[in-house]
């Protein structure tokens, strides 16, 4: 079933603390990474002067959201304490509160004291790479703050999620594990969710191009999507090469995860990135 075909209306707007963000047309989340080792970009941005100066370009190349993470969960990534990913996360969030005080913040972090701790520095929206499978207390957490919140589709840890691939029908098993999450959501009175499929997260490559391919499934959750495909292995492996030049083969994806209902792209090149919005929309009009 194709849910274009059906009466399924994603929500196309955010309340971000007493602000309304429209998403009839696509924005870009921008990632800013203060960690040493993630996959692309570990240890660019480790203190707050460098992650203003990568901000203040995000911003001039039109960047929506800035998503600040302090723990990598690429597959087998080192752990980190919950007062370590503070010390990393926290004072870059005031830092670009303070700089720029529209900026609209997202975080990046599965453990709900680090989420409740950064919405209070100014942070708007969580990003749960985990949907709530890390800390229990993770949709209480986000129900008490009223803030949107990003559930992406993930099983296991990032050091067993790789083993946890078998899956039925990719799409159909991803929409039903996240509905039931959804729906917990929605009792704890959670109004804004956006989907995240979780693009390599407890996904092969073949699944991962699955899911792109049929992203406009995902509408029947009705909820806003958010696609993070930037740079990822399912772009660089297929095109046998690495990260640093994933950046036309992502490109490309960007404008079909658009052309398949994406509301919001997660990626690395903000610059890149709004062009293919821009020129999407262009199409679309």
């Amino acid at each position: 079933m194709n849910p274009k075909d059906t009466a399924f209306y994603p929500k196309k707007t955010l309340q971000l603390k007493g602000s309304l963000m429209d998403l009839s047309r696509p924005k870009v989340m921008g990632i800013l990474n203060i960690t040493p080792d993630s996959f692309f970009d570990g240890g660019v941005n480790n203190s707050a002067a460098l992650a203003l100066k990568k901000v203040n370009q995000m911003l001039i190349d039109g960047v929506d959201i800035i998503d600040v993470g302090g723990y990598s969960t690429k597959p087998n990534a080192a752990e980190v304490s919950v007062e370590e990913e503070l010390v990393r996360v926290i004072p870059v969030i005031d830092c670009l509160k303070r700089e720029h005080p529209d900026v609209i913040v997202s975080v990046d972090t599965f453990r709900s004291k680090v989420a409740y701790r950064a919405i209070n520095a100014g942070a708007s929206i969580v990003n749960d790479v985990s949907g709530g499978n890390l800390d229990s207390q993770m949709f209480a957490t986000v129900a008490g703050l009223q803030v949107p919140y990003v559930l992406m589709h993930m099983r296991g840890t990032p050091a067993t999620m790789q083993k946890l691939t078998n899956y039925q029908h990719v799409v159909v098993d991803v929409a039903k594990e996240l509905a039931m999450k959804l729906n917990l959501l929605r009792q704890l009175g959670v109004n804004d969710v956006i989907i995240d499929p979780g693009f390599g997260f407890a996904k092969t490559i073949a699944h991962n191009y699955e899911m792109l391919k049929n992203l406009s499934y995902f509408e029947v959750l009705e909820c806003a999507l958010l696609v993070g495909i930037s740079r990822k292995s399912m772009v660089y492996k297929a095109l046998g090469s690495g990260p640093e030049s994933g950046l036309n083969g992502t490109t490309a994806l960007h404008m079909a995860a658009l052309m398949q209902g994406a509301s919001i792209l997660r990626v690395h090149d903000v610059k890149e990135a709004k062009e293919v919005v821009t020129l999407f929309n262009k199409m679309q009009n």
